[in-house]
């Protein structure tokens, strides 16, 4: 079989095998980044990458190229995780560009997170979108607290970047933990037991056989940091498994449940609430990039040449700056309301009007062609169909421009 793309046009992006989401590496890939406005997430930049780029390296010509569009106007960069590199930050920092990204696991010292007390940190009026039809009490509270970090990089020589570290602590974030912790014991527990009646039997006859399935368990089912085995023989050389959870070490895991923290280096104008805030606009990202590989399916790509490929991911990022503009101004249309009812057959709760469920509505539209001197016409389009056009400014009785 012939290997795809053996040949690539250095001029575009070139498919190589990567990571990505799916887990598919046995297939090679092109990238697409976007970046989005906060007002609505209307994509501002689509750029093809090459499929093995890593994705941190992507920044710093992001941000060049984003300067480029701002021209004379700051511009805050929200990101994920992997905007955080010495690299990256000494970019932004040298290029006066505001930042705010959260902080990878890995970088966050030891007991850091375990030794906080949320009651000492400051309240934010925060109400998350997946709580905004709760009760009060039912909906997740959020609170924040700072310190500063320093980011060192590589070399002995490169200078210190001193950053605003905004530590932030979530209710939500911190019972869902607790509930996926929960299960997981449950579940290692489970399989532990198991292995407390098989050991020394047929299915694990030797010491070996019960360390090596011990620690299989402890790696699937993420417990290795707070389990404690112990493997003995009888006389007859027959293996006894024993196991317990060290619940000190579950205690100090439990202790940081619900924080996480927030880099930037916006000024003390600014305070821990506000960039929390600002920060949380960065899901609207991830949701454009949902719109790009569920209804715009810019996955998977069945080109031959490369050219092709990025000549396609720029048409389909031109059509999500229109679906984008066309959920826009139906939103802002229908402020101060935001929810609209009848997207759904026989489901009367009101939805927020995204782009696919507004143009799943108009899709069964009708046009009757313009003929013996009479303008082209929509049939009366139902209830939905009718708000919705009002609210884009299309006229059904002229839906072509002179």
């Amino acid at each position: 079989m012939r290997p795809a793309y053996p040949t690539v046009d250095e001029a575009h992006p070139a498919p190589a095998y990567g990571h990505p989401k799916d887990r598919r590496t046995d297939l090679k890939q092109v990238q697409a980044g976007i970046a989005v406005s906060a007002d609505g997430g209307i994509p501002v930049f689509c750029q093809a990458y090459d499929g093995g780029a890593g994705e941190v390296a992507q920044v710093v010509d992001t941000m060049n190229r984003l300067r480029t569009l701002a021209g004379p106007r700051d511009f805050l960069m929200v990101g994920d995780s992997k905007l955080i590199s010495y690299p990256n930050v000494t970019a932004m920092l040298d290029a006066q560009v505001t930042f705010i990204a959260p902080l990878a696991a890995s970088r966050v010292p030891d007991g850091l997170f375990a030794g906080l007390d949320p009651a000492t940190a400051t309240a934010v009026d925060y109400i998350a979108e997946r709580d905004e039809s709760k009760l009060p009490w039912d909906r997740g509270r959020y609170r924040v607290t700072e310190d500063i970090m320093d980011l060192a990089g590589p070399r002995k020589k490169d200078r210190v970047h001193r950053l605003r570290r905004v530590l932030v602590h979530s209710s939500a974030n911190a019972t869902a933990q607790a509930k996926a912790r929960t299960l997981k014991l449950a579940r290692a527990r489970t399989d532990l037991d198991t292995l407390v009646r098989t050991a020394g039997t047929r299915y694990r006859p030797t010491v070996q056989a019960v360390t090596t399935k011990a620690a299989e368990i402890a790696r699937r089912r993420r417990v290795t940091a707070y389990l404690r085995t112990s493997i003995t023989t009888t006389p007859e050389g027959r293996p006894v498994f024993a196991w317990s959870f060290d619940q000190a070490a579950i205690d100090a895991e439990a202790a940081a449940d619900g924080w996480y923290a927030l880099l930037t280096n916006l000024g003390p104008d600014t305070d821990a609430a506000e960039v929390l805030y600002r920060y949380k606009d960065q899901p609207v990202v991830e949701r454009r990039y949902g719109d790009l590989k569920g209804p715009l399916a810019v996955a998977p790509v069945f080109l031959r040449h490369n050219q092709r490929i990025t000549a396609l991911v720029t048409v389909i990022c031109l059509a999500l700056l229109i679906f984008c503009l066309i959920e826009r101004e139906v939103r802002n249309n229908l402020a101060p309301h935001t929810d609209m009812v009848g997207f759904y057959v026989n489901d009367r709760r009101a939805r927020k009007p995204t782009g696919r469920l507004i143009l799943h509505a108009l899709g069964d539209l009708r046009l009757i062609p313009a003929h013996h001197g009479r303008a082209p016409t929509i049939p009366k389009p139902g209830y939905l169909q009718a708000q919705l056009l009002d609210l884009l400014r299309v006229d059904p009785t002229q839906p072509r421009w002179p």
